[in-house]
């Protein structure tokens, strides 16, 4: 490939990135983007760095078999599965690792289960599911190469997310949306009518959020039908996600609509369900409360669709406080460079 290719590659694989996050594929740093350069490189997105800060150049150029790589910034903790899919499918140029709401959901418990037609497995290349292992793990890439060795070229990792392996950035793309179509129409926890959020909802929303900015000024609400079904329930969240015990933790708790007890559990964590009006979040800036909102969205996603199912799945205790320990001290503070 001429570095004039390599560019072009470059500037494709950094659009993209930003692309998953636009379109809710993926929020803050998590999930990665990979292209293969020849038959013994892929380029790939660099560790824990935003992905509207990521430049051409801070792509790592990784070398599988002796795991080394040219660049200013270590490669993705998940190159391992992205190597796997470039060893296994000679066919494969591109690779995504998404954490899309509803095949994360999907993944959690029921994927065996959906609706899904032979041509919608075509078009994904195949789907299948692989075991669960704690991020950039040796037990999470053979899981993913155990699920890859099957042919199937879209993976499902249980609590974690989904990988696409494909031919292009295109198809990896078309298929990463189909996906999430399919597994959306799937999904259980969402059946009967919600009452819509009229004047005497947002008149409560805007009461607490008025008590609550005084001290924390970058708080919001997060309002989606899932966040607002789940607070109903009345009941703590357990994390069944691990991009929710990262950045989260173990739990979310569901308080009453007293702006006082908002703000009493938001002094031990940043999110917290409010009964019946969805829940309020606050990061330390704006983009970090950005991604809270979508993490609770889909911790209530598949919340309800596993309580409906009648299965519990959840992560262990430790794996939550090791990767939210992991993530306070490493990752939180890489996001920016």
């Amino acid at each position: 490939m001429s570095a004039s290719d390599e560019k072009e590659l470059r500037k494709l694989v950094v659009e993209t990135g930003r692309e998953l996050l636009r379109d809710g594929l993926v929020a803050r740093t998590w999930g990665n983007v990979s292209a293969r350069v020849d038959k013994d490189h892929f380029l790939i997105t660099p560790s824990g760095l935003s992905y509207l800060q990521t430049k051409e150049e801070d792509l790592a150029l990784y070398q599988p078999s002796d795991k080394s790589y040219q660049g200013p910034r270590k490669p993705s903790s998940e190159k391992g599965i992205h190597a796997a899919a470039y060893e296994i499918f000679e066919d494969v140029n591109f690779v995504i690792h998404t954490h899309q709401t509803f095949a994360s959901a999907q993944g959690v418990w029921g994927w065996d289960q959906m609706d899904i037609s032979e041509e919608e497995q075509k078009k994904l290349g195949g789907l299948c599911a692989a075991e669960y292992g704690l991020p950039g793990t040796c037990t999470l890439k053979k899981a993913v190469t155990a699920a890859f060795a099957t042919g199937a070229h879209t993976v499902l990792m249980k609590h974690h997310g989904a990988v696409i392996a494909a031919a292009s950035k295109e198809e990896a793309f078309e298929r990463a949306v189909l996906l999430e179509e399919i597994c959306k129409r799937n999904i259980c926890g969402f059946e009967g009518e919600l009452e819509e959020a009229g004047d005497d909802l947002t008149e409560k929303q805007v009461k607490i959020l008025d008590v609550v900015k005084k001290k924390y000024p970058l708080a919001q609400w997060t309002d989606g039908e899932a966040s607002r079904r789940w607070s109903l329930e009345n009941k703590v969240l357990t994390a069944q996600l691990d991009d929710m015990a990262q950045m989260i933790g173990k739990t979310i708790d569901t308080t009453g609509v007293d702006p006082e007890e908002v703000l009493q559990a938001l002094s031990e964590t940043n999110s917290v369900f409010v009964n019946g009006l969805g829940a309020v979040v606050c990061g330390n800036d704006e983009e970090d409360t950005d991604a809270l909102k979508i993490l609770v969205e889909k911790a209530a996603t598949c919340a309800l669709h596993t309580m409906n199912c009648g299965v519990k799945k959840k992560l262990g205790a430790f794996d939550c406080f090791l990767m939210h320990l992991i993530y306070q001290k490493k990752y939180s503070a890489k996001k920016n460079g």
